[in-house]
């Protein structure tokens, strides 16, 4: 997700490492608060994959500095990891679903409206396996609120994508 964020805000316009990571906390803190030590090795990754370019040069303070700037195979990039299939953990799907919401403003209108059908029957399918689950005899009872938690967090995720795929229709 830290790759989808750091090529998201240069594509906005060039950054330094220091203002990539403000933009991101002023923009995502609640959804993620990556450390330097996550945005420097990410962004190291993402030139040597020539997504992205920097220029070294001289701040007003006489220190050597590093601008970052989006190459064009890094914004082609950009729109494939946002419509990239979610594999990764279920616990954390509701809060990358939402970083590839937030970031959403970047894709065409048919990419948008994929990227919402994904995400939902993603949405769907965790809901579903989550509320068998709670559902079952074979956990704890003092973890069935957790279950239950959780396929709520789901539902209420599914009902935004569905709020934001009748949006599109209207």
């Amino acid at each position: 997700m830290i790759d989808i964020l750091i090529l998201y805000e240069l594509n906005k316009s060039p950054l330094t490492m220091y203002g990539i990571s403000k933009q991101i906390m002023t923009q995502f803190s609640v959804l993620m608060k990556p450390s330097m030590g996550t945005i420097q090795p990410a962004l190291k990754n993402l030139e040597k994959n020539e997504m992205v370019s920097c220029q070294k040069y001289m701040s007003k303070g006489g220190r050597p500095s590093i601008c970052y700037a989006i190459t064009n195979k890094g914004k082609e990039a950009l729109v494939k990891k946002i419509l990239s299939p979610l594999t990764e953990n279920p616990v954390q799907f509701t809060a990358n679903a939402r970083i590839r919401l937030c970031c959403a403003d970047i894709l065409d209108s048919e990419d948008y409206k994929n990227l919402l059908k994904l995400l939902k029957r993603k949405a769907e399918v965790l809901m579903t396996e989550t509320k068998k689950l709670s559902e079952s005899s074979k956990i704890p009872d003092n973890s069935e609120i957790i279950f239950d938690n959780l396929a709520c967090e789901y539902r209420n995720l599914f009902s935004l994508l569905e709020g934001l795929e009748h949006a599109c229709k209207g």
